[in-house]
């Protein structure tokens, strides 16, 4: 299986801020691309791949830049919660009584993005909470074992929009009490013909945590491995060092 690039920096790679980073899967796509990544979440992330800092996303994005110190970032990544608005934590969760009020940070991490002068992306699942639909991405797009279609604002710049590729069957599981097949794994959850961790990692791409719910939350890499090919070489075509 295919490992994140080693935290080892060239001097000639661009630098990427990956805020709300979880557990790496979107930063290893960016390092793939050829950024040198470094993280941040609020959770103690034991299993992140690169140089990362532990704090809450926004007021460490607030401190660099009242520093400047956010100059030496050439692109920001954030994937800010995306509670707020499933369907699960206002609909079903909520009605059980498992639900509670999340906050929606989208909007404040766009006003601090747009702060930074440089060029971003903000991702969030379908469903969620409202960004820009610049880009859509899907699972079968790069040949995975997982759907996990996700959405992309992409501030300062732009790309194209790839065809979407047709699925090839179902998502294997549980439905309404009924077993399906099919080509891909549901990356979410534990219950209901869920797959194994190795499953989860073989789908996703990624081989470099085992924690069920670090996989589940995650991006495949393969996504921001295309996102962050498609910038640098719109850069390149430009005569633009990032």
């Amino acid at each position: 299986m295919t490992q994140p690039t080693p935290t080892l920096r060239a001097a000639n790679r661009p630098r990427l801020l990956d805020l709300f980073s979880c557990a790496g899967g979107a930063g290893a796509g960016y390092a793939r691309a050829g950024f040198a990544v470094d993280g941040c979440d609020i959770v103690r992330r034991l299993n992140y791949p690169f140089p990362y800092h532990q704090g809450d996303a926004l007021t460490y994005l607030a401190r660099l830049i009242d520093t400047s110190e956010i100059r030496r970032y050439a692109f920001v990544h954030a994937s800010p919660p995306c509670q707020h608005g499933c369907a699960l934590t206002v609909g079903t969760n909520a009605s059980q009584g498992w639900g509670r009020t999340h906050v929606d940070l989208v909007a404040r991490t766009r006003a601090l993005l747009d702060k930074t002068s440089l060029p971003y992306v903000i991702e969030q699942p379908n469903g969620r909470a409202r960004i820009r639909r610049d880009l859509t991405l899907c699972g079968e797009m790069f040949g995975l074992g997982v759907i996990r279609h996700r959405n992309f604002e992409l501030g300062g710049w732009t790309m194209e929009q790839p065809a979407h590729v047709p699925h090839r069957g179902r998502v294997r599981g549980y439905r309404h009490g009924r077993f399906y097949d099919g080509p891909y794994v549901a990356a979410y959850g534990s219950g209901g013909g869920k797959p194994s961790v190795p499953e989860l990692q073989a789908a996703m791409g990624i081989g470099w945590t085992d924690v069920r719910e670090e996989l589940t939350e995650a991006i495949p890499p393969a996504y921001t491995e295309f996102i962050g090919r498609a910038h640098l070489a719109a850069l390149n075509s430009l005569g633009v060092a990032a």
